[in-house]
């Protein structure tokens, strides 16, 4: 996925990540962009924040930003998500290929 297909906006110190998530997947996967947001599965169930929790671990590793960085910033219990990544701007977040 071509770095300017991420559904990204820019705030003051740092960038937003427009998500989907999928709990209670087969597997923890960044699966592509559905409806604008890019769609994230995980095995973990959405219960007492465990998937959210589980949704930054994937991110943080895919993306390579710190996990201390990021936070679901609106949608917590909701399968649509704002995930604000503080200290990088949307230049900076690339997908691996």
């Amino acid at each position: 996925m071509p770095p300017a297909a991420l559904p990204l906006s820019p705030f003051p110190g740092g960038c937003r990540l427009l998500l989907r998530a999928q709990p209670r997947a087969g597997r923890d996967e960044i699966a592509g962009l559905r409806e604008g947001r890019l769609l994230v599965r995980v095995t973990a169930a959405p219960e007492d924040g465990k998937a959210n929790s589980a949704i930054i671990r994937l991110l943080s590793k895919a993306l390579g930003i710190p996990a201390s960085s990021m936070e679901i910033s609106s949608g917590q219990s909701s399968r649509d998500k704002t995930l604000s990544i503080h200290g990088y701007g949307p230049e900076e977040i690339v997908l691996p290929q």
